[in-house]
């Protein structure tokens, strides 16, 4: 079983910066395809961001293209999204995701979950 936490969620102002992190709780972290999803009030959950096993591939949808960027630390069993010219659209809540076979932006990838942090960003 795989424990994904997630931090670094907060109010920030429009055109500000976050950095989120996840921190996994499994021995094969360097194994694992990670990304992050969110979902906003009243609104499906959707891809933000993945990463390979190896931070050789990463892959944005076109909304955080840019801005956001993906990162990993395998020694540390992290990873981590540094979000940049956060806007009012960006608020919801982050979801760190873990997929032990393949990656990408579909949800149905991902066998293993956060528990999400919340983000704002104020106008």
């Amino acid at each position: 079983q795989v424990q994904l936490v997630e931090s670094g969620g907060g109010l920030v102002q429009a055109g500000g910066s976050l950095r989120l992190s996840c921190a996994a709780s499994t021995p094969t972290f360097n194994l694992l395809n990670m990304a992050w999803f969110r979902q906003a009030p009243g609104k499906e959950q959707e891809f933000v961001a993945a990463i390979t096993w190896s931070g050789g591939g990463t892959n944005y949808a076109d909304s955080v293209k840019g801005r956001f960027t993906i990162s990993r630390d395998n020694a540390a069993k992290t990873v981590s999204l540094q979000m940049g010219t956060l806007k009012p659209e960006d608020t919801a809540v982050y979801y760190c995701a873990a997929a032990m076979r393949d990656w990408g932006p579909s949800k149905a990838l991902y066998n293993y979950w956060g528990q999400g942090t919340q983000v704002t960003v104020s106008s």
